[in-house]
């Protein structure tokens, strides 16, 4: 986990940020803060709890990481799950509910003595739901983090879902668009990242260059790259079809960089088709990188030319926010938490089709002073809305509306 103190970010955020948070953690010092996801590397969620935990604790809060385990079964289930929230069609029989709530009731006996005395408990997404259900002596207040896009769920799968959520004291959703009906205040809190990660941090050259190096990438032609785990939202198949129709009428290089997570069964299967797809151009590199690859991807972004994030589904996306503060244009789905961050026209372009990616690439490769402009207004614009000084600020503005008792059923802090 990292250990990266508060202070260290004064010379990216300005001293009247650092002051702001520890005025709003003082009326918070000692409160016992735990957070729960599914998986402690792979995926937005733990990279934001690897920097969010510790910064925390510098502020004398005393929080902790705990991380509930299942096998493949349990984990196909919670795919399943994921997939119904973000809209697909998928089957909720009995056996799936009784595999997922066997698997969490194992990790109760693990996790509930630590949750009952927690003052605040923050569950991320729908892996560990249910530990709520089976921690009743619980003395704090409890909260749900959905980071996903669960505007047109699957009915089946949210209304068993619902039902576990509901029980909640609030929910937290990235924007609000995904909020749903429930029968407590729903807060928006969009994600963010650390500036000054191995991922985010300044690089030399040298550095961007070996790592060219290494995977025969060439620096004299065009550099496209997405980032994100093999996963069919992520829409690698419809990039490379994008790239195959550019490739016709410009010479540039694709990069599909990424991997998958621990709670994510179907990463290697979408993995293949990737493979299998790119396998006939030798201009597309398809990169599997292991979960700590930051400073890999961190370069890899750096040496890019365009940024692209084609999702078809969206809970936010982390990668492109990455993109932005490496001063990238970003051409993105026009889905979910994209819309927040790309701005048409402005810091990148919003695309439905491969076709629409393959004219704004066009586009921005005939246009270098356009690029370099949307490249500037990308970095400023997470300047202002998207570092973790802003998330911390909102956490600990929730933190003590909960303290304080709320009325409002849809606030954005």
């Amino acid at each position: 986990m990292g250990g990266r103190s508060l202070a260290a970010y004064e010379k990216v955020v300005g001293p009247v940020a650092i002051s702001q948070l520890t005025q709003l953690a003082r009326d918070l010092a000692g409160a016992r803060i735990v957070h729960v996801n599914s998986t402690r590397q792979g995926g937005g969620v733990a990279e934001i709890l690897d920097w969010l935990v510790p910064l925390m604790c510098d502020l004398g809060l005393d929080a902790s990481w705990e991380v509930i385990h299942g096998n493949q079964p349990f984990f196909n289930v919670t795919k399943s799950f994921h997939n119904g929230l973000q809209g697909m069609a998928v089957p909720l029989p009995q056996s799936k509910i009784d595999i997922y709530e066997s698997t969490v009731a194992e990790n109760a006996e693990r996790l509930c003595p630590i949750l009952t005395e927690a003052d605040f408990v923050i569950i991320h997404d729908p892996q560990p739901a249910f530990l709520l259900n089976l921690c009743p002596e619980r003395k704090g207040h409890w909260i749900w983090r959905g980071h996903i896009d669960v505007s047109h769920p699957n009915r089946k799968v949210w209304n068993y879902l619902r039902k576990i959520i509901n029980g909640y004291d609030v929910s937290i959703f990235s924007m609000p668009d995904f909020a749903q009906r429930l029968n407590h205040p729903q807060f928006i809190i969009a994600p963010s990242i650390d500036p000054l990660s191995e991922k985010n941090r300044e690089m030399s050259q040298q550095e961007i260059d070996r790592v060219l190096a290494r995977f025969g990438i060439s620096k004299d032609l065009p550099i496209l790259t997405q980032i994100s785990r093999f996963d069919r939202f992520k829409d690698p198949l419809g990039v490379i079809q994008a790239f195959k129709m550019l490739n016709s009428s410009v010479d540039a290089q694709l990069v599909l960089a990424g991997g998958t997570a621990t709670d994510d069964p179907e990463g290697e299967a979408i993995l293949e088709e990737v493979q299998e797809a790119a396998s006939d151009d030798d201009r597309i590199f398809v990169l599997m990188l292991p979960p700590d690859s930051h400073s890999t991807i961190n370069a890899l972004q750096r040496a890019s030319t365009i940024i692209i994030q084609k999702s078809l589904q969206e809970g936010f996306g982390l990668t492109v926010t990455e993109a932005m503060w490496k001063s990238k244009p970003v051409i993105g789905g026009n889905v979910g938490g994209i819309r927040l961050q790309v701005h048409n026209h402005h810091t990148g372009y919003l695309v439905d089709t491969p076709e629409g990616a393959v004219l704004r690439i066009r586009e921005l490769l005939r246009h270098p002073d356009k690029m370099a402009l949307m490249g500037e207004n990308a970095h400023e614009f997470v300047k202002q809305n998207f570092l973790l000084t802003r998330h911390l600020r909102e956490y600990l503005t929730l933190m003590l509306g909960l303290r304080r008792g709320l009325e409002h059923h849809l606030v954005a802090v």
